[in-house]
């Protein structure tokens, strides 16, 4: 009888026991799963502040770079601030793939929003002293333009001018008159003759204008004789036997230096032919006569 009482009691207290570790169980499993949770709950919020932090890091960086593709080539001029912005937002980045500390990688999310803002600020800046810039050089451009124009305008009117004065000082040539000649009395008397195998001497003469604008002094006459195959008659194809003539040498005939008074002047010119016994060319001559680098008149003969 004592015996199964004592079984009994230890029975008691094995299950005492038993049911006291149960319970110590229980709260360990309760416990545990609380912790558990707290630490998916965590997780979670630190999956969620990552990508909250992701997101806004993002969205400055594509507001950034929208802003610099807008003002294009203006946003060079801040390079410096622009390299400040990509290290902080490199820093960021790491913070955030390393789940960093949520509140250390906000105030620097806060302060690379600042920094972006002053970038955006002093672009603004920029732009308007540009635009400034950029209407003033329009406003310049404009006054040259004008200035340009009124310049040309008073060239010309000066070219004009000074064209209707050349022209106004042009002397001329009038009252031409060339003549053919063979010689009689050994050279002291000249007998008219059209005919080429008698021909020894030609004769241009005419009258110089008056002229009160032209400038007065020395004048060298020039006179081009061309026969009819277009060859100029003249002592040779030297430099001297040359003159200027609309920026080119050209060869002349006969010449003769007179003093001009701005006064009407006869002038008179004679060619010898070379060699008396050797017949002139047949057909029509032109005659051409020169001075201060115009042509002032011209006449023809003909050879039979």
């Amino acid at each position: 009888m004592t015996e199964n009482i004592n079984k009994e009691k230890k029975y008691k207290t094995i299950i005492a026991i038993l049911l006291v570790i149960i319970a110590l169980l229980l709260i360990w499993l309760i416990i545990e799963k609380s912790r558990i949770h707290t630490i998916y709950m965590e997780k979670d919020a630190t999956v969620a502040h990552s990508t909250e932090l992701q997101f806004e890091l993002d969205s400055l960086l594509k507001e950034h770079n929208k802003i610099k593709s807008e003002y294009g080539e203006l946003s060079y001029q801040l390079s410096e601030k622009d390299s400040i912005i990509l290290a902080n937002a490199g820093e960021i980045q790491k913070l955030i793939a390393s789940q960093g500390d949520y509140r250390r990688t906000k105030k620097k999310l806060e302060l690379l929003r600042n920094i972006t803002q002053g970038y955006v600020s002093q672009l603004d800046s920029l732009y308007k002293v540009n635009q400034e810039l950029t209407d003033e050089n329009y406003k310049i451009k404009k006054e040259i333009g004008k200035e340009r124009k009124i310049n040309t305008e008073l060239s010309k009117d000066k070219d004009a001018l000074t064209e209707k004065v050349n022209v106004a000082s042009q002397l001329k040539a009038y009252n031409i008159k060339s003549s053919t000649v063979k010689l009689r009395s050994s050279g002291s008397k000249e007998v008219e003759t059209d005919k080429a195998k008698r021909i020894e001497r030609v004769n241009i003469c005419f009258t110089l204008s008056e002229n009160k604008i032209a400038g007065s002094g020395k004048k060298t006459i020039y006179i081009r004789i061309a026969r009819p195959d277009n060859v100029i008659v003249s002592e040779g194809k030297e430099d001297v036997y040359m003159f200027e003539y609309q920026g080119q040498k050209i060869q002349y005939s006969m010449k003769k230096e007179i003093n001009y008074e701005n006064k009407a002047q006869e002038i008179c010119l004679s060619w010898n032919k070379k060699d008396p016994k050797t017949p002139a060319m047949v057909g029509k001559y032109n005659v051409a006569i020169f001075v201060d680098g115009y042509e002032i008149g011209q006449t023809q003969f003909e050879l039979k």
